[in-house]
Order: structure tokens, then sequence, then C-alpha cells
């Protein structure tokens, strides 16, 4: 299946400022059409959206009509202004906190402190809640009932023309990871083939992360491409370890590569940006909290991060960029997970919570309608082959990652594609 086209693609991820993840259940259509017609003036082609997994499937054995019904209205108003669609199923994991239906739960089960969903509280029906996800490579009836979930939100959304790709998952490996990577191929044929048997047309992805590249979590590069007709990668300098600092852009196209190398596939960058103040003289100590470790940026300097970060994955040939996020959240919501915790996560949005853009939109017009530049193949930095990568893979991760700078100057830029 096709994937590409000669267009860089400009996207943006996207939950409403007022509502955040409580979009489906006070679902504001006017609110969808308000943001979507400033997205798209910014310049922006496309939009990534999120099903959170317990609005539209309260129960295993049943998929809500109501979130389909909304799914299909944010699908007509992407269309109604130019905008590609790509819901994202089983929403699951997102801002540092694990979101996942009471019948997917094991209440009784403690998190096992090794695993790598520990550390992300997990969220029910607004709730902080005790126990662990249930697993869905092991338990048949979760896996069962994603398969049901995405077979429906497939057909809900068959032949309609925003729609561009479906993504299996938001950093799946946040809330479970496969026993074997035998598991994680099941898991993907039988999910894909529920889409495929609804809609065929419609390419498939997975947004894999960087500590999918950090750990061996038995799905990664290697197993989605397997089933995916392009992959995702979501990085974040301020997460990374061997990244120069925040703004080490970088990080993205290194990750990137990395990704295209152990998947033999086409890679969008579906997550990438920094959290930044909204105006000059912003209080930031009042904005965060006591618990904050990750410093807000500048504005002039998340600007500069955001040009720098185009324009690194555009020279590489990646099919797109997709910033994280649409607008910061609302004060309102600041004392509710994740936001109570993970206080950098109010101010990843190109616009503030009321509506005005920040520096880095202005950003955004000078990559509008520019062409993908040819795929960048030049991976004589790599020096391991990529069956013995995950053998030790952090290690891997950080060695190579200063062989790619040393190997691309100090930029980091492969000199293909400069913009106009």
């Amino acid at each position: 299946m096709t994937v590409g086209s000669s267009r860089f693609r400009l996207g943006i991820n996207y939950w409403p400022p007022d509502l955040a993840m409580d979009w489906w259940k006070r679902f504001d259509e006017h609110q969808v059409k308000r943001d979507f017609a400033r997205i798209r003036a910014a310049g922006f082609d496309s939009v990534r959206i999120f099903l959170l997994w317990e609005d539209f499937q309260p129960a295993s054995n049943r998929v809500s009509k109501r979130a389909l019904s909304r799914l299909v209205r944010v699908a007509d108003a992407a269309h109604s202004h130019g905008l590609d669609l790509i819901p994202t199923l089983f929403t699951g994991h997102m801002s540092g906190v694990n979101w996942i239906p009471r019948w997917a739960i094991d209440s009784d089960r403690p998190p096992d402190p090794a695993s790598s969903a520990a550390r992300f509280r997990i969220v029910a029906d607004g709730q902080v809640v005790s126990g662990s996800p249930k697993s869905w490579f092991l338990d048949e009836n979760v896996a069962c009932a994603q398969a049901r979930l995405a077979s429906a939100a497939a057909r809900a959304l068959e032949g309609h023309p925003a729609l561009w790709a479906w993504d299996l998952g938001n950093e799946n490996s946040n809330c479970c990871v496969p026993p074997t990577r035998a598991a994680a191929v099941e898991w993907l044929d039988r999910v894909s083939a529920g889409i495929r048997a609804a809609d065929s047309r419609v390419p498939i992805t997975l947004g894999l992360h960087m500590e999918d590249l950090m750990e061996d979590r038995r799905l990664g590069p290697r197993e989605a491409a397997r089933f995916c007709d392009f992959l995702c990668m979501h990085g974040y300098p301020i997460y990374a370890d061997f990244a120069a600092g925040p703004t080490d852009a970088r990080v993205l196209p290194f990750l990137g590569l990395v990704t295209r190398w152990l998947g033999g596939c086409e890679v969008l960058f579906a997550e990438f940006g920094v959290p930044a103040s909204p105006t000059e003289g912003f209080d930031a100590d009042r904005a965060q909290s006591s618990t904050s470790v990750i410093p807000l940026l500048e504005a002039e300097n998340a600007a500069a991060f955001t040009r720098s970060a185009i324009e690194k994955l555009r020279e590489f040939g990646f099919l797109g960029a997709l910033l994280w996020c649409y607008a910061d959240y609302a004060e309102a919501l600041w004392s509710r997970p994740p936001l109570d915790e993970a206080a950098h996560e109010r101010w990843f949005g190109l616009w503030s919570a009321d509506g005005s853009p920040k520096r880095a939109v202005d950003e955004i017009h000078r990559f509008q309608g520019l062409p993908r530049a040819p795929q960048q193949w030049d991976l004589a930095w790599i020096d391991v082959d990529a069956d013995e990568f995950y053998t030790l893979p952090r290690q891997h991760l950080s060695r190579l990652y200063r062989r790619f700078c040393d190997h691309f100057g100090q930029n980091g830029g492969s000199g293909s594609a400069p913009i106009p």
C-alpha cells in the first residue's frame, strides 16, 4: 500500500484545551471546528486524535455508538477544513497516565515493580485506581475486545475522505509488554486484520516511542513493520539522557533513522515538542508545581527548536512531522491527573489555553506545501548488526547517537534539502 506522497506532512496531536481527556464524554463539536480551523490556518495538513478506550468501549463486548458517532463528526470537521486524520486506538497511555477501562484492570494484582507500566498511575472513570492493566497479549477477552473496537471504528469511518491512517495505539509498551515476540506478532495480526476486514484501503501504523528503542519490549520496529504500512516514532530531547540538552533537535532524525533501519520501512515522526511559556514574563514557578523537574522554555527558544526539528526531519526524508501538541491545558484541569503531578504536560501547546498562538506557530508556514526530500540511507555510522542491537539497546543507542552526530557534523544535517 502506498503511504507516501510528494508533500512533507505537517501535523499536530490534538486534545481540546478545556476538556483534555474528557473530550469524548463532554463532546463539543463547535470547539472542534474552531480548533481545526485554527490548525489549518496555521499551515498544518494533518491531525492525530486519540480514542480514549473507556469512552469507546465501556464494556468488553460493547462499542459505544455515541462515541463512534462523535468520531465521524470529528472526521467531518477535519474534512471540511482540509485536514487529514489519524485516529489512535486503545488510548491507553497518555501524558504520563494509563487510562484503562475498569473491565481491563486486574484490581487484585499490584503493579510489578520491574514492569514499564509500574511508574504510571491508572485512571478509570476519572479516578486513580489500584491494580494493573490486564495484558492484551495474554488475556483473550481483552484481545478480542480490542479487535472488536478496531473493526467497529474502521467500519464507522470506512471510505471517509479525511481518514489517512489508523494508529494501533499510543506508546502501548507503557501499558503492557508482550511476554514474547510471538505474542506481539499475534496481537498485531489480530488487530490489524480487524481494521483491514472493514476497510482495506487505509494504511495502518503504530505509535512506537523512544523507550521501545532503549529497551527490548518485544514489540519494536521489526515486529510492527510486518503488519504496518509505515512506522511512527515519538521522541523528546527532554527525556533523552544522551541528548545535548532539551532543544537538541538532532535527536529526532537519529531516532527516526534507527527506527527505519530496524523496521525497514518509512517513518512518520508523530510526536515531538517542548513545554514552553505562553508569553514573555510568564510566571513559570506558579504555573508548574513544587514537584516539577522539567522547566519551561522561553517562547523564542521553543520556536527555534520547532523550526530546527522540522527542518531536520524533512532533510532526512521522513514522511512528515507531527508536533505535540495543539494547546496548553486550561488551569481548571491542573488539579486532575495527569496534570496534577506532571506539571510540564500543561505547557506543550503551540497555542495557549485561551487560543492565542505561541511564537512557535509562526514557524509552521515556512514548511507548508514543501515537497518531501529524498530518503537518506547513509547509515555508515551504525556499527552494530540489527540482530545484536537489542542485546544492549540503551548502550547502543547512546553510543550510536554520538557516532551519528560525528558523522553528520555538529548540526546533524544531511545537507540535502535546503528550506526555500
